[in-house]
């Protein structure tokens, strides 16, 4: 990591103060992967099952929920998210990124109040729907904040430590779903969904401290104010040459995407464009049908279900791995490039896939060599998903679009993956689950992953041309 924010010797100005605010709006990837975490765990936990359950019973006799309550309480997150992204270019514009940014917390914090209150399930999935909304609005306006407050050089690894907060998300998720499952009262729930009022804190606390993007100002026409904003960024005089030279690259830039006229959503599926944005969706789709987030969202219950007897530890260990293997994906995303991380991804995901699903099905679950192997290789499909296509389907998408369509494009790219996200949430306890009108494949769904993760190898092979 101090290899890649190692300041090159011509670029003036302190580079720590551009470094720290792209770091600390990155806190916003722990509230949407905390937000994705916690309901894995939550749906597992005994007090939540008693408390919300309808009067389905599990095989052991014990309160349940049904498939289709599961799938809606898991997947109407993601269906706010896919309105959230949605929205949140014209928010950052009609708000400026600051303001749009605490506009979309506010709204998050709506969504941790309801879930918090609910004691059934109309009112916790209205919860969730909100929570998805202002998630969605912070996923896409995030990454805008931290491209135009970051220096040049350093601009990749800001935007990829985004995806990092996401992990570390996923990760204290697990940690405090595994602290308070066994409590016989409310807390089992209500305190790992009101932790989350203190990560609304202390990125509402930041951004008000933070200064508005220069671009943003320079956008609204006021370049004092951006000359101001750029000099807090770099600690610069308002009249250093380096201070004038960057603000007037930003204002070119600007002028030049004027010169450029206005995209209609029209143009984007035109000619080349079109198939560039195919790619980029098709790119996003497919990093969902990897299989990822049935872990997140549906690990828990699986192993428990299966009969591992220690669902939540499994889950706190698929999480630190997934922490640890985002480091070496931002360290390779430069070294290997875009599409051999890809491709090595891919491949590696397919394969641990299809053991997992050999394992689950022949050998069976009861059986504890079994069980060992069906974790191991859990564990090691997630590394080679945080290293390869967690963060580079990112940073592809960002790459491909030319300036006039990137907004527009990056907008419907975006969207692709939460509409994926939406349909594995909402059809995974249908695929999985026993009982009458489900497919019961339990660990069988894997062979539809790595069947995904098969075709993962061949769109990149044939599709993904080089980016770096």
């Amino acid at each position: 990591m101090g290899v890649l924010l190692k300041k090159p010797p011509n670029a003036a100005g302190a580079a720590w103060p551009a470094i720290v605010v792209g770091l600390f709006v990155a806190f916003g990837g722990v509230l949407f992967g905390y937000d994705t975490g916690t309901i894995g765990g939550i749906l597992a936990m005994p007090f939540w099952l008693k408390t919300f359950s309808t009067g389905a019973v599990d095989k052991m006799g014990q309160p349940a929920i049904t498939a289709q309550q599961s799938s809606e309480i898991v997947s109407l997150l993601s269906a706010g998210t896919f309105f959230g992204a949605l929205t949140a270019a014209p928010t950052g514009d009609f708000f400026g990124r600051r303001y749009g940014l605490i506009v979309s917390v506010g709204v998050f914090t709506i969504g941790v109040i309801l879930q918090t209150a609910a004691t059934a399930i109309p009112l916790f999935v209205a919860g969730r729907f909100f929570a998805g909304y202002g998630v969605g609005m912070i996923s896409a306006l995030i990454p805008l904040y931290q491209s135009e407050t970051a220096p040049k050089w350093i601009r990749g690894t800001i935007v990829g430590a985004y995806q990092l907060a996401i992990t570390i998300g996923l990760l204290l998720a697990a940690i405090v779903d595994n602290a308070t499952k066994d409590r016989n009262d409310t807390g089992s729930y209500r305190i790992p969904i009101a932790v989350q009022f203190a990560w609304a804190i202390i990125l509402v606390g930041g951004l008000l401290i933070l200064p508005e993007t220069p671009r943003m100002y320079i956008k609204r026409g006021k370049p004092e104010q951006a000359a101001k904003s750029l000099s807090r960024l770099r600690r610069l005089d308002v009249d250093h040459p380096a201070l004038i030279e960057e603000l007037g690259e930003i204002t070119a830039n600007h002028e030049y995407e004027l010169s450029l006229g206005k995209a209609t959503y029209i143009d984007c599926f035109k000619g080349n464009l079109g198939k560039r944005l195919a790619t980029g969706c098709l790119l996003q789709a497919l990093q969902q049908l990897t299989g990822v987030n049935f872990i997140f969202y549906y690990g828990t219950s699986f192993f428990t279900n299966s009969g591992i007897k220690n669902g939540f530890t499994v889950s706190l260990i698929t999480s630190c791995v997934n922490v640890g293997s985002t480091f070496p994906g931002l360290y390779l995303v430069e070294k290997w490039g875009r599409r051999n991380l890809l491709l090595f991804g891919a491949i590696g995901m397919a394969t641990c896939q299809f053991i997992v699903a050999g394992v689950g099905t022949g050998v069976g679950l009861d059986n504890l060599p079994g069980q060992r192997a069906l974790i191991a290789f859990v564990c090691i499909y997630i590394f080679f998903f945080a290293c390869s296509w967690g963060p580079v389907a990112w940073v592809v998408t960002g790459e491909i679009f030319p300036l006039k369509v990137r907004a527009k494009s990056l907008s419907m790219t975006t969207a692709s993956n939460w509409l994926l996200n939406w349909a594995i949430a909402y059809a995974t306890p249908y695929m999985v689950n026993s009982g009458p009108g489900n497919a019961n494949l339990q660990a069988k769904v894997f062979f539809v992953w790595g069947g995904c993760c098969f075709i993962c190898i061949f769109f990149v092979w044939t599709m993904i041309y080089e980016t770096k």
